[in-house]
């Protein structure tokens, strides 16, 4: 079970994860995004990207599953990170933006159409949702952790029956020291109109 290993795993998953460049992907995410917006960082994992988010005068909301990556983030953030799966997150106000970075990779496929709706459900009205996903096809189980691999047209096909749909989406090499030869699916999801 992969949140099992990140509770044993949080420091040394913080240590090779927490000072990665993630501006890159930062840059496509939040243009689309109104300067004051509220962002939920979905599966926040040590917090990285929920201080960036602060740091650039967001308001953020954030959850993760494990209990140890909860601890690490409200160490690292200062914010009230709750603990929580996705399907069982629930909020009073809607989000401008949803980042889920490297989160939903964790998410059996046949989970993930119900997992992108209640996520979807979140989202203001003109909002976006960023995920990530190894790219790759089916289901592997590597060191404890459960990955759905994924495709553009193997997402374009799950969320099909979702409220969301693509907006964009690019292939990037992984931004850790050392693991430049592992790719990943980025996509900017957005409301069906």
């Amino acid at each position: 079970m992969s949140v099992e290993f990140y509770n044993l795993n949080a420091s040394q998953f913080a240590a090779d994860t927490t000072n990665v460049d993630m501006s890159a992907l930062y840059a496509r995410f939040l243009p689309k995004l109104p300067p004051d917006g509220v962002i939920l960082d979905a599966g926040c994992g040590t917090g990285r990207d929920s201080r960036f988010f602060l740091a650039k005068g967001f308001t953020v909301c954030a959850f993760d599953a494990s209990t140890e990556m909860v601890r690490l983030a409200r160490e690292l953030t200062g914010l009230d990170v709750r603990l929580s799966t996705f399907l069982s997150y629930q909020s009073d106000i809607h989000f401008d933006g949803i980042w889920a970075c490297a989160s939903l990779l964790h998410i059996a496929e046949a989970e993930l159409a119900v997992t992108f709706n209640h996520l979807g459900s979140l989202l203001k009205s003109r909002g976006v949702l960023y995920c990530s996903f190894k790219l790759g096809s089916g289901e592997v189980q590597r060191d404890g952790r459960c990955f759905t691999q994924m495709t553009a047209d193997r997402l374009g096909v799950v969320l099909s029956d979702t409220r969301l749909k693509i907006a964009e989406y690019w292939v990037t090499a992984d931004a850790r020291p050392g693991r430049k030869q592992e790719q990943w699916l980025n996509a900017l999801l957005e409301a069906r109109v």
